[in-house]
């Protein structure tokens, strides 16, 4: 994970999505499940959490559920968003609202994705 330049800088955070979306693809590479993932704000015990996944073309993070209120913001790539009555594509600078359904996430592309969560 990207940490601040100094203590001081605690309250303020400043990440290159850019250098972290290279680094996950280098990971997701020579990982055997094609994927890779590091939470820059947040995390579980937080509210909101924001999580920068990079998948391989063809991988997919299978279906699951919504946490809370969702995004996905497509950085690098192609993906597919899909629930079991629609399906919705992002390329490189889209945002989906992710819907309060089941889903799953599909990289069409090499893919590097921010999601955010906002636990209700």
């Amino acid at each position: 994970m990207i940490r601040p330049a100094s203590a001081e800088a605690e309250t303020m955070q400043k990440f290159s999505l850019d250098a972290l979306a290279r680094e996950l693809l280098k990971r997701a590479a020579d990982s055997a499940q094609g994927r890779s993932s590091e939470t820059v704000i947040g995390g579980h015990e937080h509210v909101l959490r924001q999580t920068v996944i990079a998948l391989l073309s063809g991988q997919t993070l299978g279906e699951h559920e919504n946490p809370g209120e969702a995004s996905v913001f497509v950085l690098r790539g192609r993906v597919r968003l899909r629930t079991d009555e629609a399906s919705w594509d992002g390329l490189h600078g889209d945002l989906i609202a992710v819907p309060p359904a089941r889903h799953s996430l599909e990289a069409l592309e090499d893919s590097v994705v921010v999601l955010t969560v906002a636990k209700l």
